[in-house]
């Protein structure tokens, strides 16, 4: 990793600051940034609505921008970077991680939970299980490990973004 693309962040070494691929600028977070502008767009777009078409229209743009900044917020305090290395070093101590298996087989239930908890940072686990479920459905690539075994990890990595948020505001 390169030293000038990194920032120190509490008890891990550095993490990746996330630089934008045109400017070089740190802190770019397109995902966090995207999945809050089009929950803010709907959430707004649905209140103004109350307002007719052109509530609407003002809605749906205040709500994005609105959903855009605390996307970006949240995202920049989990680096998927620092939580792949921290499973990949950890993984085999969970208790229902069985010993043969190679880090591969849970690595997308870790990312599922903690690209998760940022999708969705005012739901609970229980609440948005099934999108998650789908998610990992989506992604797991050719993992054979199904939903009843990669919920345990990706609750722990959900749980894990968590804790480290409850330290800071939201």
């Amino acid at each position: 990793m390169n030293n000038q693309n990194t920032k120190p962040t509490g008890n891990e070494k550095g993490t990746d600051a996330n630089r934008d691929p045109i400017t070089g600028a740190p802190g770019a977070h397109p995902v966090g940034a995207g999945v809050g502008t089009a929950g803010g767009a709907a959430a707004g777009a649905a209140a103004g609505s109350l307002g007719g078409p052109i509530g609407a229209a003002i809605g749906l743009v205040a709500g994005g921008v609105a959903g855009g900044l605390a996307g970006k917020s949240l995202a920049e305090k989990m680096d998927p970077t620092v939580e792949d290395a921290y499973w990949r070093a950890n993984y085999s101590r969970q208790p229902y991680v069985d010993a043969s298996s190679a880090f591969a087989t849970y690595q997308a239930a870790y990312r599922t939970g903690y690209e998760g908890r940022v999708r969705y940072p005012e739901k609970n686990f229980e609440e948005v299980e099934a999108d998650l479920q789908s998610a990992y459905q989506r992604s797991k690539g050719s993992a054979t490990l199904g939903w009843d075994k990669a919920r345990a990890a990706a609750r722990d990595a959900w749980n894990r973004i968590d804790r480290n948020l409850s330290g800071r505001s939201r």
